[in-house]
C-alpha cells in the first residue's frame, strides 16, 4: 500500500490554503476535511472499480480527492467519450460502480451502480480512511477507434512533481485549458491542489470568459497545448492575464508560438514540456527555443531517454504500468522503455520533433512531416495557426496542401494582406525553407481550424 493518498498528500504540509475554481462554484480545499461531495456514500465505494463520468471538471476533481485510497480503481472518462465506447470501458476496467454528476446521460450504456457527486458539499464527520493503493486509469485521446485504457498509480502520476510543488501556498494559482481527465490536465490538477489553487476550464466557455475568470482568481501559472495558446492569442483576450509561468505541452511547440507567447508575456517564464499518457513526463525546456538539447539523452536522473528508429523512447518512474483489457498489447519494451511514437531529428546539438510516426505524408516515395511545413508557415507574422494535410494525386500518390488561419487586424500593425498576396508569400517562404516535395501545392485561407477536446489540431487519419 502506498505511503499516502491524494487527500493525505494535500494535507501533508498542513491545512491546504487553496481553492478549486469551477465555472459556477468555488470550493476551499480545507472544507473537504469535514464535508463530502459524494452525498455521504464514500464508504459504499470502498474497494470498488469506479468509472468517473462527471460532466463538470469541478465535480470530477472533488470525486478524485475523495476516491483515491478508497476505491480499488478510478477510470477517468473525458466528457467527449462516445457513448458507444462506454460498455467496452466498463468491461475492460471491471467496473462495478459509476460516479456521475447531474445531467450525465447513461441510458443503454451498460453503466453499473450509480453514485452521485455534487459541488454542493454535505457536512460529514466521518474521517477519511485510506485502505489501499488506488489504480488510476486514463483513456488515450486517439481520434479513431476505441480508446486504450492506461493504468497508472498515484506514485507514477506524482513522480514529476518537485518537492516545492507539495508545499501549500496561497499565492500560487494554477490554471489550464486542459481537461483534468486527460494526462496533461491531470498533471496540472495535481500541482494545483498540492501547492495553491486551481482554476478549471469549461468546454462551453468562451476563451475570453475563461481567461477573465483566471485573471480574477489571480492566476500565476497556466498551461495548454500550442493550439490552445494560438486560440487564446487569436481571441484578443490573452492580455487579460499576467502569469509568471506559461507552459505548453501535448503538441509540437514550434518557434513561432514560443516567440508569440514571449512577446505576450515578457515577464513570464515560457516553457514547453514533453509528456505522454503512457510514458509520463520526460522533460521541460525553458530556454525559449523549440526542440530540446541533445545532452538530455543519456543525462543522469530518474528519467532516461534515447532515440531508436527515429522515435523517442522513455524509461521513467512516471510511466504507466500497463494497458487494461483482454488482448492488450505490452505498454513497455522488455527493457522498460516506452516507445512514444514521436519522431525526432538532431540538428546542431538539438533534437526537434518532426511529428507522429503514423502522420507522414508520402509524396512519390518522399516523406513529408506536416508539422515541419506548419512551422515554416506559422513563422509568417500574419499567421496564427495552420494545418498541413495530404491530398490524393494520380501521379505522386499524394501532394501537400495547407489550410491557414490569419491574425485579425491589430492596432499598430494595420490589416493583413489580401488572401492572394498572403498565399503567394507563404508559398515563397516554403520554397526558400523546404525541399521541393514539401512545398504545399495549394494553400487556403480559412476562418478557423478544428481543435479536439484534448486541445490538439484534428488531423486526418493516416
Amino acid at each position: 500500500m502506498p505511503s499516502e493518498s491524494l487527500w493525505e498528500s494535500i494535507n501533508a504540509a498542513g491545512t491546504p490554503l487553496g481553492r478549486l475554481y469551477g465555472i459556477r462554484h468555488v470550493i476551499p480545499l480545507a472544507e473537504l476535511a469535514q464535508a463530502t461531495s459524494l452525498c455521504g456514500r464514500l464508504e459504499e465505494l470502498r474497494d470498488r472499480s469506479v468509472v468517473l463520468l462527471a460532466k463538470d471538471q469541478l465535480t470530477a476533481a472533488l470525486a478524485l480527492i475523495e476516491l483515491d485510497g478508497v476505491a480499488r480503481r478510478i477510470v477517468l472518462c473525458p466528457p467527449d467519450l462516445p457513448p458507444e465506447h462506454l460498455p467496452t470501458v466498463v468491461r475492460d476496467a471491471e467496473a462495478d460502480a459509476c460516479v456521475m454528476d447531474e445531467g450525465t446521460a447513461t441510458a443503454g450504456t451498460g453503466v453499473p451502480r450509480r453514485f452521485d457527486v455534487r459541488p454542493d458539499l454535505t457536512r460529514s464527520a466521518i474521517p477519511r480512511r485510506r485502505s489501499r493503493g488506488t489504480e488510476w486509469v486514463l483513456l488515450t485521446s486517439g481520434t479513431t477507434g476505441l480508446p486504450k485504457l492506461v493504468l497508472h498509480t498515484f506514485e507514477s502520476l506524482t513522480s514529476a512533481l518537485p518537492a516545492s510543488a507539495r508545499a501549500p501556498a496561497d499565492t500560487l494559482v494554477w490554471s489550464t485549458f486542459y481537461d483534468i481527465r486527460r494526462y496533461g490536465g491531470l498533471q496540472v490538477f495535481l500541482r494545483g491542489v498540492h501547492a495553491g489553487s486551481l482554476v478549471l476550464s469549461d468546454p462551453a466557455e468562451p476563451v475570453s470568459d475563461f481567461l477573465s475568470r483566471a485573471a480574477t482568481a489571480g492566476v500565476t501559472h497556466i498551461s495548454g497545448t500550442p493550439s490552445h495558446w494560438r486560440r487564446a492569442l487569436m481571441s484578443g483576450a490573452a492580455a487579460t492575464i499576467a502569469p509568471r509561468y506559461v507552459r505548453l505541452s501535448g503538441e509540437i511547440a514550434d518557434q513561432p508560438i514560443l516567440d508569440h507567447l514571449r512577446s505576450a508575456y515578457p515577464s513570464a517564464t515560457v516553457a514547453h514540456a514533453f509528456a505522454s499518457t503512457e510514458a509520463g513526463v520526460a522533460f521541460e525546456v525553458r530556454d525559449q527555443h523549440a526542440g530540446f538539447p541533445a545532452a538530455l539523452l543519456g543525462a543522469p536522473g530518474s528519467v532516461e531517454m534515447r532515440v531508436a528508429d527515429e522515435t523517442l523512447r522513455i524509461r521513467s518512474p512516471g510511466a504507466a504500468q500497463r494497458y487494461l483489457g483482454e488482448g492488450a498489447e505490452p505498454l513497455r519494451a522488455a527493457d522498460g522503455f516506452v516507445d512514444t511514437g514521436d519522431r525526432v531529428e538532431e540538428h546542431a546539438g538539438r533534437y526537434y520533433f518532426m511529428g507522429r510516426r503514423g502522420g507522414v505524408i508520402n509524396v512519390g516515395g518522399l516523406k513529408v512531416h506536416p508539422e515541419e511545413v506548419e512551422a515554416v508557415i506559422n513563422a509568417h507574422p500574419w499567421v496564427r495557426m495552420s494545418l498541413v494535410r495530404a491530398r490524393r494525386n494520380a501521379i505522386t500518390g499524394a501532394i501537400v496542401t495547407a489550410e491557414v488561419v490569419i491574425a485579425a487586424a491589430e492596432t499598430g500593425r494595420g490589416t493583413p494582406p489580401p488572401a492572394d498576396v498572403l498565399t503567394r508569400e507563404l508559398t515563397a517562404r516554403c520554397r526558400r525553407s523546404l525541399a521541393p516535395h514539401k512545398v504545399p501545392a495549394m494553400i487556403r485561407i480559412v476562418p478557423t481550424l478544428e481543435v479536439s477536446a484534448s486541445g490538439k489540431l484534428v488531423r486526418p487519419s493516416a
